[in-house]
């Protein structure tokens, strides 16, 4: 039950800093960006596991950084495929 409740938790956490680091607006809501920043985990964990990179006491920021820079192109490509319907027809 922890486990879970601290993925929801870490995944808004790397959601919120994928955000952060993208220019512009994003035009999605806190459920889409906290789904986004849990597959920015996943992924950074795991390639973090490819990378060899091991358990260490404290921060890791090795997957820190991977996983917001993996939530970081989950959210440019989920921007890209919604925006992609939508034409900007103001002038």
């Amino acid at each position: 039950m922890f486990s879970i409740i601290g993925t929801i938790i870490f995944g808004a956490v790397i959601g919120i800093l994928a955000r952060a680091v993208l220019p512009g607006r994003q035009s999605y809501g806190w459920v889409v960006t906290i789904l986004l920043g849990i597959g920015g985990a996943f992924i950074g964990y795991w390639l973090s596991g490819l990378l060899g990179v091991r358990h260490t006491f404290g921060i890791d920021w090795i997957r820190w950084a991977l996983s917001v820079g993996a939530a970081a192109v989950l959210s440019f490509a989920y921007t890209s495929i919604t925006r992609k319907g939508r034409q900007d027809t103001t002038v």
